[in-house]
């Protein structure tokens, strides 16, 4: 079985490029980097693990990917080499994600990446917060005293 699940923040916006022909696809190519479980000489340490994504998977991550955002990727590891310019041939391992998600809200990602960051729960659909509701620091909707009686489940 080759399965990966990660969780990181990606250190640059994705790199997508689409392939020639008339059945073009997007393949996007990014980076995340995930932390060590452990520490190192009181060091926190990271690995930087490629990743490849095709098709609308790429194209998600172009329009709503960006540095510093923070993903969840599931998928598998692949090998492979090539013959660089110079004659030397060169070894690869990238991750093909199969499934991809923001691992945290809006408000928290944009405090890491600036306002470039996530794509938050409008984007995704939702419906936007009710005005006057408030978020709590965690980026979520604070709920309401008394509201129980009209939500359609309990």
């Amino acid at each position: 079985m080759n399965k990966v699940i990660l969780m990181g923040r990606l250190t640059r916006d994705p790199e997508v490029r689409y392939s020639a022909g008339e059945n073009s696809m997007a393949i996007a190519r990014y980076t995340i980097a995930v932390d060590r479980r452990f520490k190192r000489d009181g060091e926190a340490s990271a690995d930087f693990i490629g990743c490849v994504a095709f098709g609308r998977q790429a194209e998600f991550a172009e329009k709503y990917f960006r540095q510093g955002i923070k993903i969840a990727i599931s998928g598998r590891i692949q090998t492979g080499s090539y013959v660089n310019k110079d004659g030397v041939k060169v070894y690869t391992t990238d991750v093909v994600v199969e499934d991809q998600e923001f691992a945290e809200s809006k408000a928290v990602s944009d405090s890491h990446a600036g306002q470039a960051g996530g794509q938050g729960m409008q984007g995704m659909g939702m419906p936007s917060p009710t005005p006057g509701a408030a978020s709590s620091a965690d980026g979520f909707m604070n709920i309401p005293d008394g509201i129980d009686e009209e939500l359609p489940f309990n």
